[in-house]
């Protein structure tokens, strides 16, 4: 009997490999990247070593990005959920604390550092190789800063702050949180410990709410 005439509700058969799609193996590769990109810096980083540490031949990985600006780019974008927290609706809560929410204050220590190490490879080689913040603008920044301004505007529309122009506010509030998450010359020089930086990203908030008489 042909495998499309097994009566329903048998179990499948065992032993076919799973098949990994072109997307599955774009996922594993643009995760791989980023711990790589990470750990070696942009610099010291190859496509080769990506291709060895993901266990995916180099074939397939130049099929899938032609280039290392192109898989950082991927990482980037890939990278844009670790920092903020959107879109999402209208909450029941203080505009404050949705912002607290938006920027993941409340994040995992592991997630934090994964999140924070890659902003300072960023601004640590962005001198050697401006293309890098060209990526993160363009596919990082940008796009993140629109999304938190549709979100102040949203919350404008409902009375809840007053803002003339969002984008400018979303701007100042992402340059005051990143500042603090990411400064060039890395968190064990800049805090002393993670509650003190916590209390600095909490205090920006609390300034910025208030400057824009937030509900």
């Amino acid at each position: 009997m042909k495998a499309m005439d097994e009566p329903a509700g048998e179990p499948r058969r065992r032993g076919r490999p799973k098949v990994s799609t072109d997307e599955d193996k774009r996922v594993q590769i643009v995760e791989v990247a980023r711990r790589v990109f990470v750990k070696y810096g942009y610099a010291g980083s190859t496509t080769a070593v990506v291709a060895s540490e993901g266990g995916v031949s180099k074939q397939t990985l130049y099929r899938l990005f032609e280039s290392k600006e192109e898989l950082f780019a991927a990482v980037v974008a890939a990278h844009r959920r670790l920092m903020l927290d959107l879109p999402r609706p209208a909450e029941d809560c203080s505009i404050a604390e949705s912002l607290e929410r938006i920027f993941m204050l409340d994040m995992d220590e592991d997630r934090d550092a994964d999140r924070a190490g890659f902003l300072q490879l960023v601004f640590r080689e962005a001198a050697q190789f401006p293309e890098l913040v060209e990526i993160l603008q363009r596919e990082g920044i940008l796009a993140s800063r629109q999304e938190l301004a549709d979100w102040l505007s949203d919350r404008r529309a409902e009375g809840r702050l007053t803002l003339d122009d969002p984008v400018s506010g979303a701007r100042m509030l992402m340059d005051m949180i990143f500042g603090g998450m990411g400064p060039p010359e890395g968190r064990a020089q800049a805090w002393p410990d993670r509650a003190a930086l916590l209390a600095h990203l909490r205090r920006s908030i609390a300034i910025f709410a208030a400057g824009i008489g937030a509900a």
